[in-house]
């Protein structure tokens, strides 16, 4: 029994060798590590690199660690570029050297998600809290972005400008958060890890006496509460 313990271990530990990554005269050895601005790792954070040359794109997924290793053309230069939430961000340069035989190139990218962010592309019918249909596609991608970050918790906060009563505008922020917490549940997201909370009209962001300003305050807000 203690052998073909020894054997199985033996042929496990071979598949997991055979697949680890080594640079060829092809492809260099990138490994990436991704932290937040506290150097705390950020784990299952997909990392981009856009080829400027070409216009390929390669990527991964961090581990616990907030790393992963990747094979990249070398001598060329790639855009970086991460999502956090919904939207894509980055703006960073990965300049991959040129050498004369394969080599590894260690990267670090910090990554520090904002505590507040504005659902730009999340809509309702006019006095009510029916989420139109094309506020799906950013509420997917927040639920794919929590999917990915078990332990966030997150609040959703629905915000009115101050057209009619005050108490009317506060049940309907109320009532918007929710449909943003149960569209997400819909989507496999705990209700624990959602939390809906309605603001009114007390917190503008822009001045209320201009139609612009009006849609400005019109708003469902992602706050972080712990990650």
């Amino acid at each position: 029994m203690k052998n073909l313990f020894l054997l199985a271990f033996v042929i496990v530990a071979a598949k997991i060798s055979a697949q680890e990554l080594k640079a060829d005269m092809e492809h260099a050895l990138l490994k990436v590590e991704v932290l937040d601005n506290k150097k705390k790792p950020q784990a299952n954070q997909y990392i981009s690199f856009a080829s400027l040359k070409e216009g390929k794109q390669y990527g991964g997924t961090t581990n616990a660690q907030g790393k992963f290793s990747i094979l990249i053309p070398p001598a060329q230069k790639y855009k970086v570029k991460y999502k956090i939430f919904s939207k894509e961000q980055g703006d960073q340069i990965l300049d991959m050297p040129s050498a004369a035989g394969p080599y590894t190139f260690e990267f670090t990218l910090t990554v520090t998600p904002p505590r507040t962010f504005t659902l730009d592309n999340v809509f309702f019918d006019s006095g009510k809290s029916t989420l139109r249909a094309e506020s799906n596609k950013e509420l997917n991608e927040l639920a794919e972005y929590m999917g990915l970050k078990p332990s966030l918790v997150i609040e959703i906060g629905g915000h009115t400008d101050n057209v009619g009563a005050a108490d009317a505008n506060q049940k309907l922020s109320e009532d918007r958060a929710n449909a943003v917490k149960e569209y997400l549940q819909k989507k496999g997201i705990a209700a624990e890890r959602v939390r809906a909370k309605g603001y009114g009209d007390t917190k503008p962001v822009a001045d209320n006496s201009t139609a612009a300003g009006k849609q400005k305050n019109r708003r469902t807000v992602v706050n972080i509460v712990s990650e």
